[in-house]
């Protein structure tokens, strides 16, 4: 696993505990000094210690940008604000205050979302890869910004595309699969299962502090069924083909690389431990990878749905059959010269 996945992990591990226990902690009214110095330890673990961890798991080490930080401080107002004993807790009114405007964003973003979905939809009747292609394609010599834009406004047509078989009829064939955990169909019922979870969760935690927020809150979480399914078929049927001058590596729906065939200096095959260094990726389950993939120019490599960038130096992939890239590879090679 790269440092950069294991600290966001971290982080994500250190918020859940400090949350859980600062709430179960949290006294409920000051009436003595040991609850006074209980309540400045959970808000110093809450704006100092979370925000700092933020910062070092998620914008330093995560190479993000520094606004971010926004998120972590609105998640520790929030958690004060419902949390707090009440003397103190309206110090922090002002989250309740947003409960207007964010609701006017949520109505926005699930207008949105429809619309997206609408023009997704007539898009990718004819559509003969992968929608994100097109957009790298499009906007790749433009500034990062434009081209994250792309790459979001490109993954719902995308999500569409991969989940309704009939949409995805005219698709590249894939050279092999890459040896993924979402390929598998426990996998999908069991993410499909947490993904109804929670959509209803979320409904009986908001309803009672807005109902139309608890149903739009609750619809959105649903739509991410249609992704799960394009997870698992694009795992199964598409992680690693090749579309016009591309390779394009799908590490599930979640991670994204097109790859300049010009751009591979060399493949290795053999099977190598899992070790990786700065600039390097490893895509594929198993304890080992069967074919190193080095370029001749740092590539982009897609996180997160196209908003974690990182360049990469070097592959290693753990593929069903390894031997069928090295020849797809060495016969596009051939075609390009002839």
């Amino acid at each position: 696993m790269r440092a950069k996945v294991k600290f966001r992990i971290l982080f994500l591990l250190l918020a859940i505990i400090s949350v859980t226990l600062g709430v179960h902690w949290t006294p409920k009214a000051l009436t003595t000094d040991a609850d006074e110095l209980s309540l400045g330890i959970i808000a110093a673990v809450y704006f100092v210690l979370l925000p700092l961890a933020y910062w070092y798991c998620i914008i330093k080490i995560g190479e993000q940008k520094l606004w971010k930080m926004l998120v972590i401080f609105s998640l520790s107002s929030l958690v004060a604000r419902l949390s707090f004993p009440a003397d103190i807790a309206h110090y922090f009114e002002f989250i309740a205050w947003l409960r207007y405007p964010i609701i006017g964003v949520l109505l926005v973003i699930e207008l949105y979302l429809i619309a997206t979905i609408i023009r997704g939809l007539i898009k990718v009747r004819k559509v003969k890869g992968d929608p994100r292609v097109a957009a790298i394609e499009a906007y790749n010599q433009q500034d990062e910004k434009a081209l994250a834009m792309a790459f979001l406004v490109a993954s719902e047509p995308t999500n569409w595309y991969y989940a309704i078989p009939r949409f995805s009829r005219n698709h590249p064939t894939a050279i092999t699969s890459i040896n993924l955990l979402s390929a598998k169909a426990w996998h999908l019922c069991l993410m499909l299962s947490a993904c109804l979870l929670a959509s209803v969760t979320s409904y009986f935690l908001l309803v009672n502090w807005s109902e139309l927020a608890a149903i739009i809150v609750a619809s959105i979480i649903s739509l991410s069924l249609v992704m799960l399914v394009a997870n698992h078929r694009l795992s199964k049927h598409y992680s690693l083909y090749l579309l016009r001058d591309k390779l394009v590596v799908n590490n599930a729906i979640w991670g994204f690389m097109a790859i300049d065939i010009s751009n591979i200096a060399s493949l290795e095959p053999g099977i190598k431990d899992k070790q990786v260094a700065d600039g390097e990726l490893i895509i594929g389950r198993g304890k080992h990878t069967n074919i190193t993939m080095i370029f001749k120019q740092p590539q982009d490599y897609f996180g997160g749905l196209g908003q974690l960038t990182e360049k990469i130096n070097c592959v290693h992939l753990n593929l069903a059959e390894p031997e069928k890239l090295l020849t797809a590879i060495e016969t596009q090679a051939a075609d390009k010269a002839a």
